[in-house]
């Protein structure tokens, strides 16, 4: 409780306002809590004095539960002048309340459970069928928190307080306090400041914290709109909420710690010396307390925590013994369908082993079992940081295919056991910073090596070395990319198919982009992204068009081409795609703030409906009224009014409820636009290089890479992505890459070997020289 109110005084200033809780300071500055609770009496007579700004409105601590972490955390705060509420009535305080005063309720089970039938809270039913029932926190409580104190048990059927999409609206700006802004004091983004989850539950009550906080790094901030957390992060501005979640409390004042407990196990000392753990428990004569206290004796659990043994088998299989311990290594994390190459590859050499760690437990089994020397192991990164721990500590490197986010978590795991790590990933500000603590262990962590990026760097910077060996000047470069179906499998409203979640492609929508032209920077601003799209004279055959892939500029310095005019790297799609994307993102249907008639609970919608809604229209409008409207809309374009009603959305078929537009839209078109049996995927890159020669001349070296997938075996991305991670790898573990640190695979002796490889798996470039 300490820390929450240090963190929201902090959090408080960077959203401009000075209030009395930024004299109060983290718990492991006091000597002890009395020392504490005067910082925070203080900060109450300020309060008191009328010091809180008016701006940010009554001041509401809710606490959830009432147990023994509850009442200690209401102790601390029973120091500023507090007055406690019923549940029902903190709406009233919130808005009406006295700003020399913060209110604070007690939200029991009875508070904010109600049975899914309407009817209202029972005991014994919700002990014996907590799925029977649902909270409504969210709805009835959470609106008018400005903190919230969460100290309740949560077991695995119990309903959350707080979803995703709850903290979504809670964060949204329709929950900004209405109080009149102040000079130098604007009106808070929402209500809610800050979450002090003490239980440290990931994954619990509070679906979004999915991980604990640390004494050193005691805050998050969550951005629910792209569920994000600031983890391990000093800033405190930005979006989201305010979470401290630390799960080792007591040793922040350890010498209160250790006197409380000590007194607590004294008693207790003799006895446990008597005790035999090389006989049977029951044997033993125990007291109730010691007896319930002995996890395990003479070999075995004790009957109370035999529970213990299935738990682990659900998330922490044990490590089989590995025969031969000269055998190189491996652990990958994750199993999607990048890693089948990755596995491929790897377990053709079979003084190799691969560990498969994957939170779907099932799809790693599965690839397992196809390729020798290799297993699958449950893990969790998210959850199980120990037993990431224990799995890098027993292999030689670490491949990482999980989202960028988990990255420079493994990076530092990796850090802590001295183990190279592969990816095939952007590398992030994160994963920079770690470059000296890199070198200085003896380690690599070589990123961005799969297909973009990874690939378009390798041929990019063979493309450069050869020019610039020959004492040529690269004059312009463009570098197009774009994973497609193949053109017999592309004949769909948007000339394009998703294998996986098109949120990413989607989103992507309303970006901004920037290049350089004829020495300028050039700036696509968001939502323009689409008409910004030109069309690709280069292999005709395909039918191309390209687009700005965010900003180009920074490769300039990277690749060392300080001397072009022009500079631009993009995504290929085929023609008619960016069209009929603007045409969805002119509607308004790329959006990813909360939809009433898309959350969970609403009442089925068809997509229709939606529209109708969408629309401000009738629910009963009819399809051809509606199409007629997109027409309008659109421009009278209709081209990119058929494109909407091709791909189902003016149709009485079910919309998902997945909170958003956006969500909902991705969703339909993973199923709509997925890949069928049979069909087969298409990688295309392009790059080409204005180049001029010390004699005057000029040329452009155009470099072209065409991949497709096999119909039944790997995808195009698959292999271009999976190959070239595996590839670096097993280059690592056989010491041809000695440069340690943070790196990228720009270097001749890293990209060379990688590209010709990638030739014996039938991923080759080819060529062609145009003079001038």
């Amino acid at each position: 409780m300490i820390n929450i109110l240090h963190g929201m005084g902090l959090r408080l200033l960077a959203l401009g306002h000075h209030t009395p809780f930024l004299h109060i300071a983290a718990a492991h500055n006091y000597r002890d809590s009395s020392m504490a609770r005067q910082a925070v009496r203080e900060a109450g007579y300020e309060i008191a004095l009328g010091r809180l700004p008016k701006s940010i409105g009554p001041m509401t601590f809710v606490f959830m539960g009432a147990g023994n972490v509850s009442q200690g955390a209401q102790e601390i705060i029973s120091e500023l002048p507090l007055e406690y509420v019923r549940p029902c009535d903190l709406k009233d305080v919130a808005e009406n309340g006295d700003h020399r005063k913060a209110y604070a309720t007690v939200v029991r089970r009875k508070d904010h459970l109600v049975h899914k039938d309407g009817g209202k809270f029972n005991l014994e039913e919700y002990t014996n069928h907590p799925e029977r029932f649902r909270s409504v926190f969210s709805e009835r409580i959470a609106p008018y928190s400005s903190c919230i104190i969460n100290g309740i048990f949560w077991d695995v059927n119990h309903p959350r307080f707080l979803s995703n999409m709850d903290t979504k609206t809670l964060l949204s700006p329709e929950m900004s306090p209405k109080t009149d802004e102040a000079p130098g004091c604007p009106r808070l983004p929402h209500r809610l400041i800050a979450i002090c989850d003490i239980t440290a539950d990931p994954g619990g009550a509070i679906e979004f914290v999915t991980e604990c906080t640390s004494i050193e790094a005691p805050f998050t901030l969550y951005d629910a709109d792209h569920r994000h957390q600031h983890f391990k992060s000093l800033r405190f501005s930005g979006d989201g909420v305010l979470v401290c979640s630390i799960d080792n409390m007591p040793t922040q004042l350890p010498r209160e710690a250790t006197d409380f407990f000590g007194d607590l196990l004294l008693p207790w000392v003799p006895e446990m010396l008597k005790s035999d753990a090389t006989i049977p428990l029951e044997k033993q004569h125990l007291s109730r307390v010691v007896y319930d206290a002995v996890i395990a004796s003479n070999g075995e659990l004790a009957p109370k925590y035999h529970y213990i043994a299935d738990l682990r088998k659900k998330t922490d299989p044990s490590l089989a013994v590995v025969n031969g311990a000269e055998k190189q290594k491996v652990l990958l994390l994750g199993s999607g369908y990048v890693s089948g190459p990755v596995v491929e590859y790897l377990t053709r050499d079979t003084g190799i082993e691969v560990t498969i760690a994957s939170s779907i437990k099932d799809e790693a089994e599965d690839l397992a079992s196809k390729y020798d020397n290799t297993r699958a192991v449950y893990l969790n990164v998210k959850s199980h940081e120990a037993h990431l721990h224990q799995l890098v500590k027993k292999h030689d490197i670490v491949i990482s295919l999980l989202p960028i986010p988990f990255h420079p978590m493994v990076a530092e795991v990796c850090l802590e056991h001295r183990k190279n790590l592969v990816t095939a990933s952007y590398t992030s500000p994160a994963m920079r910073a770690l470059h000296k603590d890199a070198v200085d262990a003896g380690v690599i962590f070589l990123n961005e090596c799969g297909l973009d990026p990874g690939i378009d760097h390798m041929l990019s910077m063979e493309c450069f070395d050869y020019i610039h060996d020959k004492g040529g000047k690269v004059t312009s470069f463009e570098s197009w990319a774009g994973g497609l179906p193949a053109p017999e499998h592309s004949e769909n409203p948007l000339r394009y198919k998703f294998s996986w979640s098109p949120y990413g492609v989607l989103s992507g929508l309303g970006r901004d982009a920037k290049f350089l032209r004829n020495k300028k920077e050039v700036y696509i601003p968001p939502g323009h992204l689409m008409k910004s799209s030109k069309d690709m004279t280069f292999l005709p055959g395909f039918n191309l068009q390209g687009y700005p892939n965010r900003d180009s500029t920074q490769y300039v310095f990277t690749y060392g081409v300080q001397t072009v005019d022009n500079f631009i790297r993009g995504s290929l799609r085929y023609k008619g795609y960016c069209h009929a994307s603007n045409g969805l993102f002119q509607l308004g249907l790329i959006d990813n703030n909360p939809h009433s008639a898309l959350h969970e609970e609403a009442p089925a919608i068809t997509w229709r409906e939606l529209m109708c809604g969408h629309f401000g229209q009738d629910t009963g409008t009819s399809a051809n009224v509606l199409k007629q409207m997109v027409f309008e809309k659109l421009g009278e374009d209709e081209e990119a009014a058929n494109v909407v009603d091709e791909l189902g959305l003016l149709a009485d078929s079910p919309a998902e409820r997945n909170g958003t537009l956006l969500q909902s839209l991705s969703n339909h078109l993973s199923k709509r636009l997925a890949y069928r049996d049979g069909e087969r995927d298409l990688v295309i890159m392009r790059n080409q290089a204005g180049v001029e020669w010390s004699n005057g001349n000029r040329e452009t070296h155009e470099v072209s890479l065409v991949v497709y997938g096999d119909p039944y075996g790997f995808s195009a991305m698959a292999k271009t992505v999976g190959y070239p991670a595996a590839i670096g790898a097993k280059m690592i573990l056989e010491g041809e890459i000695v440069e340690k640190g943070v790196m990228i695979p720009l270097g001749k002796n890293i990209y060379k070997p990688i590209l010709n490889r990638l030739k014996v798996e039938d991923i080759m470039a080819s060529t062609n020289i145009k003079y001038h």
